[in-house]
Formats: C-alpha cells, sequence, structure tokens
C-alpha cells in the first residue's frame, strides 16, 4: 500500500507541477472571495481526467478524442491572454485583470480554471490511462484517494507562493505583460504539443 501510495504522488507530480506556474499567476491576482473557485475548478478538472483515464483503462469507453481535437482546447487560454493583452490595456484598474477571466461566457471563475486543467490533460491522459491499466481495484482507489490529497497539496503550495511579498510584487509590477504572455503561450503550446497546428494545415491546404 505504501508503495501504491508514493507512487500515485509521484504520478500526480510528475503531471500536475504543469498547473503551478498558472495556479500561482491566479492565486496572485484573487480578490477576497475567489480562492475557492480555484480549489473548485482545479478539482472537477482533475476528476473528469481521472474519472475519463479510468473508464477507458477499464476498457468501459473510449472516450479520448484524437490528440489534435484536445488541443483545441487550448483556444480558451490563447483566446483568454488576448483579451487580457487588449482590454487591461485600456483598464487602468489593475484590480479588474483577474474579472476577465470570468466575464461573458464563462462567467465563473471556476469555470474558466476547469477548461485550462482539461485544455493541458493530453499528457495526463497518456500517463494516468496505462497507470490505472497495471492497477488492481483497491490499489486505484488508494490512488485516486492520493490524487485528490495531491490536488490540494498543489493548490496550497501555489497559494503559498503567491502569497510571498517578492513573488506577489513582481506579478503585481509586471502583470499586463506577465499574465497575457504566460496565457497566450500555454494556448500555443497546448496547440502546438498535441498537434493541432498541423492538422488544422492539413485541412485548410
Amino acid at each position: 500500500m505504501i508503495t501504491t501510495i508514493l507512487t500515485a504522488a509521484a504520478v500526480y507530480v510528475a503531471t500536475g507541477i504543469d498547473y503551478l506556474v498558472i495556479l500561482i499567476l491566479l492565486f496572485s491576482q484573487i480578490k477576497k472571495g475567489q480562492a475557492k473557485h480555484i480549489w473548485i475548478g482545479q478539482y472537477i478538472g482533475t476528476v473528469i481526467i481521472i474519472g475519463v483515464s479510468l473508464l477507458v483503462a477499464l476498457g468501459v469507453a473510449n472516450l479520448i478524442p484524437q490528440q489534435w481535437v484536445v488541443g483545441l482546447l487550448g483556444l480558451l487560454p490563447l483566446y483568454l491572454g488576448v483579451k487580457i493583452w487588449i482590454k487591461g490595456e485600456e483598464d487602468e484598474d489593475e484590480s479588474n485583470i483577474l474579472s476577465l477571466f470570468s466575464s461573458d461566457r464563462f462567467n465563473q471563475l471556476f469555470l474558466t480554471v476547469t477548461f485550462i486543467v482539461l485544455a493541458s490533460s493530453a499528457d495526463d491522459f497518456s500517463i494516468y490511462i496505462p497507470y490505472f491499466t497495471a492497477l488492481n481495484m483497491f490499489e486505484i482507489i488508494v490512488a485516486i484517494i492520493v490524487f485528490l490529497i495531491m490536488v490540494a497539496v498543489l493548490c496550497y503550495v501555489s497559494y503559498r507562493l503567491a502569497s510571498l511579498d517578492f513573488v506577489s510584487e513582481k506579478i503585481e509590477k509586471y502583470e499586463r505583460w506577465i499574465v497575457p504572455i504566460v496565457f497566450i503561450g500555454l494556448g500555443i503550446y497546448i496547440m502546438f504539443e498535441n498537434g493541432t497546428f498541423n492538422a488544422l494545415f492539413s485541412f485548410l491546404l
């Protein structure tokens, strides 16, 4: 059981570390009462990824679309980055940056966080599915519990790092550049890594 716990923790760290920068960025921008949205969004996204991976691993369903289709989710952080870049130049009130994440169609911040988690999930599926396949039912239950605990650890560590003065001061000072660049970069990276650009070009040409 100890081996299962340690292995599950290592698997989550290997896949969840990608979210660290995004979570630090989000936590550094929160206003009172918004932290729970980030926690909820991270948990919902993670549960969906675990659930789909488990169903596929058990042979219950084949729910994973082609990889380039998953990459289309990269359009969300790309859209958010461009939106913040444009509107950030128009708005002098820095406290409104985070509200741009939760406006229009994604009128709840946790939904935006959920979609960002799902957009970054291609690598998670490629690791979780074979991992679950190698476990028995008891080990799967233990692994899932560990994953859920590790989500809390990741969110807490991100929150604490975002609370450090030198981190929050740097982000606050350069947020007009950091926020859009990180999200635009994330969107492009997700689409590139999943072969979405190549697929789209092949359709157009």
